[in-house]
């Protein structure tokens, strides 16, 4: 950093600019923010050389200079508007969290930026910053610190009546309760971002993460149909601004469409106009082969499809929950057709017909008659799956019952007549 100053000029910028090395554009840069010069002109060039500097920093990867640069700023933010401040250090934040590997980082400058906010008492830039903590958190999978945090922000924020706000936290907060599998406590916060949203012009984006959270909620509820509805609205939202969410809502209209046997929809889906070519790649590559395996109603291609799109089946953690209760159903409907005929029959003869390995398809026999899903029994000693005929119920027993309530109803009538005539 640069201890003597350069004149904050509109040539100073450009000479930034025009720099041959990023490092030289950085000390330029640095030399204009030192400048102490505070007339208007000044003011405006140094707050372009703040965007410019953050840039720069972001594409050289420079973090943990993006974190001190904040630290430097602080003089200049005593002599500027408080709303452009907020918008100076929100726009440093972002440029932190578009280098990967920054997670931590992003919540120790969050950290120090609240109480930084709270010592000048900078009210409406530290609740942003303080949900902005919340969703890190909510990443870094602390979910109890994020809870803690979202729950005093919530009812600062609805005693101030900051709707947008408002609908940024609630939505916040059915994300965590969902990761918690609290899925009453997920709907209700999801219901008050919907109303707080109602009575206000909520941007498009934001919308599309409502009706994502929605659809997602509704999957949860195994409501397909309602979930494709609003991931469909989701992805209309995030296309037109060409949001790079836009391709996981797509990727989630088509699991709903697997999820309800309409997997030859798929293709149509991913061959219209509105999807062409501008989304094509492994996540819809994943969609197709899941789709191709549950047509053909095949758990060995269901089994490569998990292996071959490890990354966005399994570790996208909405897509894999439901394609691991797709799979169990597909995996028992199998299994199920394949012992019917039989009343004896060995574990490794189902295995190789259902291309499975034996200890897995043992495994799930043994759940499903644990389940009661058929009734038989594992012989572990032979290897071998005995299964019982199904009891059939003697009518006997039913007709027995019957007449015998029938002839305590006749004693009770003759009692009660025999009763009156005594009387």
């Amino acid at each position: 950093m640069s201890s003597s100053y350069i004149p904050a000029t509109t040539e100073s910028l450009f000479q930034a600019a025009e720099a041959k090395t990023p490092a030289e554009a950085i000390s330029i840069l640095y030399g204009v923010l030192e400048n102490p010069s505070s007339s208007q002109e000044a003011m405006r060039i140094k707050e372009q050389a703040i965007t410019n500097l953050s840039d720069l920093l972001r594409q050289e990867g420079l973090a943990q200079d993006l974190q001190n640069l904040l630290v430097k700023l602080r003089p200049f933010f005593s002599v500027i508007t408080k709303a452009k401040t907020a918008k100076i250090v929100r726009s440093i934040v972002d440029a932190v969290a578009k280098i990967p590997g920054t997670s931590d980082l992003q919540i120790s400058l969050c950290r120090e930026i609240v109480q930084w906010t709270r010592g000048e008492k900078r009210t409406f830039l530290r609740q942003r910053i303080e949900a902005r903590l919340a969703a890190l958190l909510m990443e870094n999978k602390e979910y109890q610190e994020a809870l803690n945090l979202l729950s005093s922000l919530i009812k600062e924020v609805r005693r101030l009546d900051d709707k947008l706000l408002l609908v940024e936290i609630d939505l916040l907060e059915s994300k965590l309760h969902f990761s918690l599998r609290n899925l009453p406590k997920a709907k209700a916060a999801l219901t008050a971002a919907r109303t707080a949203a109602n009575a206000i012009y909520v941007p498009p984006a934001q919308q599309g993460t409502i009706d994502m959270q929605s659809g997602i909620l509704h999957a949860e509820e195994k409501d397909y149909k309602t979930a494709y509805s609003y991931f469909f609205e989701a992805f209309e939202a995030f296309n037109s601004l060409e949001d790079p969410q836009a391709i996981y809502s797509l990727k989630y209209m088509l699991l709903c469409k697997i999820m309800v046997s309409q997997a030859d929809d798929v293709a149509g889906i991913i061959s219209s106009p509105k999807v062409g070519l501008q989304y094509q790649g492994p996540e819809l590559d994943a969609m197709i082969a899941v789709a191709d395996a549950h047509s053909k109603r095949s758990l060995k291609l269901f089994e490569i499809c998990l292996q071959k799109f490890k990354t966005q089946l399994d570790e996208d953690p909405i897509v894999h929950r439901h394609l691991t209760s797709l799979y169990d159903t597909l995996l028992e409907q199998n299994l199920c057709r394949l012992i019917e005929p039989f009343s004896r029959v060995e574990i490794s003869h189902i295995a190789e017909l259902i291309e499975l390995p034996e200890q897995h398809v043992e495994k799930k026999l043994s759940q499903m008659i644990l389940d009661k899903k058929f009734a038989g029994t594992l012989d572990q000693g032979a290897g071998c799956l005995i299964i019982f005929d199904d009891a059939k119920t003697d009518a006997i027993y039913e007709a027995t019952l019957e007449t015998i309530s029938n002839m305590e109803k006749v004693v009770d009538s003759l009692y009660s007549r025999s009763a009156k005539i005594m009387a």
